[in-house]
């Protein structure tokens, strides 16, 4: 009997602590901001040469922004991890394909989300980046 007290007991301090975790990303997670915000939304090529955007934007995530940028094109679809980019502005990099993929950043740091959860906020600026595989 007290095998099974203790199994049970262990296994409700598991679910109390992935509760916690899961409560504190919700309150203390990066939240996107609604309303107007300026954006830049740099696309650096294979060759380094950089195309910069400037963004007004209602988006709250960078999706939206990037749909909002003109004369950004792009092309993807969606994956098991979301929305996943193959082409921008005409150049493919694909992992499978060419040894290369898009990599994104957000003031300077690797985004931790995809397109369809990486927050926008005003005065933001993206990096997509061609980079080949190593």
């Amino acid at each position: 009997m007290k095998e099974k007290t203790k199994k049970i007991l262990g296994v409700c301090l598991v679910v109390m602590l992935v509760a916690a975790l899961a409560g504190a990303y919700f309150i203390f997670g990066e939240k996107p901001v609604e309303g107007s915000k300026e954006v830049i939304i740099e696309v650096v090529d294979s060759n380094g040469k950089a195309t910069e955007y400037q963004v007004k934007t209602d988006a709250e995530y960078l999706h939206g922004a990037m749909d909002d940028a003109d004369g950004l094109t792009y092309e993807g679809g969606e994956g098991p991890y979301g929305y996943t980019i193959s082409a921008i502005n005409g150049e493919t990099a694909v992992y499978e394909t060419n040894g290369a993929y898009w990599s994104f950043y957000v003031n300077d740091e690797y985004c931790n989300y995809g397109i369809d959860s990486q927050p926008v906020n005003d005065g933001d600026e993206f990096s997509i980046v061609y980079t080949p595989a190593k």
